[in-house]
């Protein structure tokens, strides 16, 4: 099966927006924690982010790990690390992984710190900014972090409308903001891989289609745990499979014809839900590309 990938278009103007606040914003905090989602480390990686950056320490958190594969995840992270960056993976939404946090945001900014320390400022709190494309999961950080405890904190720069500073534990401070998505997708694969795990809404995507396209990726990649989910037999194309599996579940419409539109969003509802297995559909590329 080879089709082609979908073709997704997608840049809402306030996004536009927000990438101008985070510029502003970066100058007022010490770190980046950039939310990727484990199954997609290269999609929902922002080029926005590494350009706005400048000499601004930054740490990779790939969240939803719960729902990829975990040998792929950890080869994520082993290329990360050789190419300079540190990262962790959790699951933001039941906290897995995530005591691994403050930790590795402290060892990052360590120099900072003991610059400060030996200028006697001893209880001066790290400041720290989350970013990520939209669905990757930064809200469920965030309620983490603040653990019932979220605490606006007043007379401090960046206490505007769309952005505000939470008190954490451990002297860390969090500047709160919308999350931020680059103008265009240069590579379909990319635009795809978002529109499969949701970042991209499906009210602007043909659903067969994509569904069709993911079919086809998980009979390539993994077939046993489609097999296991949907009892498919053997086709030439995803919209084939999507057929199968309106069939299987009796998914008719009025007359007798399959509700294949149906099938479709059973199909992303449960990969999104990772019902269908762990899975990941990017594996670490080049240096210089994570």
């Amino acid at each position: 099966m080879s089709g082609q990938p979908v073709s997704i278009q997608w840049f809402p103007g306030h996004m536009a927006k927000t990438r101008r606040i985070m510029q502003s914003s970066l100058k007022l905090v010490d770190i980046v924690v950039e939310l990727r989602d484990a199954r997609i480390p290269r999609a929902s990686r922002n080029p926005e982010i590494e350009k706005l950056l400048g000499g601004k320490k930054r740490v990779i958190l790939l969240n939803k790990s719960d729902m990829a594969d975990p040998e792929i995840t950890k080869q994520w992270l082993i290329a990360l690390e050789k190419d300079g960056i540190p990262a962790f993976a959790a699951d933001c939404r039941s906290g897995k992984g995530l005591s691994a946090f403050y930790p590795l945001v402290r060892k990052t900014l360590s120099e900072l710190i003991a610059r400060r320390k030996a200028k006697g400022m001893i209880n001066a709190p790290l400041r720290l900014m989350v970013a990520g494309v939209p669905n990757v999961g930064k809200s469920s950080l965030i309620n983490r972090l603040c653990a019932g405890s979220r605490v606006k904190v007043e007379d401090r720069p960046g206490v505007t409308r769309g952005k505000q500073w939470v008190s954490l534990k451990d002297g860390v401070e969090l500047l709160d903001m919308p999350g931020v998505l680059w103008p265009k997708f240069e590579d379909k694969l990319v635009g795809e891989h978002l529109a499969f795990t949701g970042a991209v809404k499906d009210d602007i995507i043909d659903t067969e289609a994509l569904a069709a396209r993911l079919l086809e990726r998980l009979s390539s990649d993994y077939p046993r745990l489609l097999a296991a989910r949907f009892k498919l037999e053997e086709a030439e194309t995803g919209f084939e499979l999507l057929t199968q599996i309106a069939r299987k579940r009796g998914m008719l419409l009025p007359g007798g014809e399959l509700n294949t539109e149906r099938a479709a969003i059973i199909v992303l509802d449960e990969f999104r839900g990772g019902v269908i297995g762990k899975i990941s559909l990017e594996i670490p590329g080049n240096e210089g590309e994570l």
